[in-house]
């Protein structure tokens, strides 16, 4: 089989950001990591409230830290190879950490658009979800491990010390290394919407990948679910180059979803939880929402955004969308299958690569 030209830069740049960051940063990753499994068991027990606490603050601390630190030592690394792909106007962990910057002007939108994302995107799709038939006992088998035990404590206030602490460190986790570097360094590589793809594949496949524990037909809920979340987010961090708003969306979620697990096993019905967290959340969310648009935010701007975010979207199957700038010749249609075949390729490479580190 004969590749164009188009075909092999399409190839090229993916599988350049494969690796010589993403295996890097995951090889790196996974041997800072192995330092918490030996040193939390010497200051707290497995299987309590404060060994779950320190494996998942320590875990984001790290992967906070150790991503931008990497990103620094590969560009010195392979500077010259990654030239020929990339024409940077600042360094790839400059960048990064430019995303977690909060300014005088801004910190406030970036908090409203937290729990505008919350009450908007997570909140009803997560609600809709646990309202299918033997959901909510899925999940909390599957997640009954020992850094989650705090879900089974009878003291509330425990619980939702560790929930507080725990969901804020899995959801910096998460966002830093889905969004914050697949997505948000996959588009300085090529096609924005591809990095939002394969950025979102790989966090579809960590849900999917609970069928590896049980066998169910609930985990390819969670991957479209999961999926459809990942596209907005990252089409949001992209866009507004924030990514403090979707860590603050996430934590909320599953601060909330921890609540529902925590009733279950305390023998609490979901229409107990209807009833008493998720009714309010929706009435403070539909009141939330009212409040900004009368507000804070201008209708026009907010319409304005959604339509740029669907037709960014749609690029990602147009034949005249450009890998890059450097590309001047248009895609033709087998270039554009090609790109989506090598983007679901470079998804399930980086999600088997992240199995290594289970992040």
């Amino acid at each position: 089989m004969v590749f164009s030209t188009q075909k092999k830069r399409i190839a090229k740049v993916r599988f350049t950001f494969f690796l010589y960051e993403v295996a890097l940063v995951f090889v790196f990753l996974f041997i800072l990591l192995i330092i918490p499994v030996f040193l939390i068991p010497l200051i707290a027990k497995e299987g309590s409230t404060l060994y779950g606490i320190l494996f998942y603050l320590i875990r984001a601390i790290i992967v906070f830290l150790g991503i931008p630190l990497i990103l620094y030592l590969t560009n010195l690394l392979f500077e010259s190879q990654k030239n020929i792909i990339l024409d940077e106007d600042i360094s790839p962990a400059t960048g990064h950490l430019k995303l977690y910057k909060m300014t005088k002007k801004n910190y406030k939108f970036q908090i409203l658009y937290g729990f505008l994302i919350f009450f908007v995107i997570f909140l009803p799709i997560d609600f809709f979800t646990y309202l299918i038939p033997e959901s909510i006992t899925f999940q909390a088998f599957v997640l009954l491990k020992n850094t989650n035990f705090y879900l089974l404590t009878d003291n509330y206030l425990i619980f939702l010390i560790s929930a507080i602490i725990i969901q804020f460190s899995v959801a910096l986790t998460e966002e830093t290394v889905s969004r914050g570097f697949f997505a948000k360094r996959g588009s300085e590589y090529f096609f924005t919407m591809s990095a939002v793809i394969i950025s979102s594949l790989y966090f579809g496949l960590g849900h999917l990948a609970y069928l590896l524990e049980y066998i169910s037909w609930y985990p390819v809920i969670l991957f479209v679910e999961t999926f459809i979340i990942g596209i907005i987010l990252a089409l949001f961090v992209l866009r507004k180059k924030w990514i403090l708003p979707v860590i603050i969306a996430h934590a909320l979620n599953n601060i909330v979803s921890a609540h529902t697990i925590w009733s279950f096993w305390q023998g609490i019905s979901f229409q107990i939880m209807i009833f008493f967290v998720y009714v309010p959340l929706f009435i403070i969310g539909v009141l939330f929402v009212f409040v900004c648009l009368i507000l804070v935010w201008d209708i026009s701007s907010l319409k304005e955004g959604l339509s740029n975010g669907f037709s960014t979207f749609k690029t990602y199957f147009k034949r005249d969308s450009k890998e890059n700038e450097r590309d001047s010749n248009e895609i033709t249609k087998g270039d554009t299958f090609f790109r989506v075949f090598i983007d679901i390729i470079i998804g399930l490479l980086i999600f088997l690569m992240g199995m290594l580190i289970a992040i």
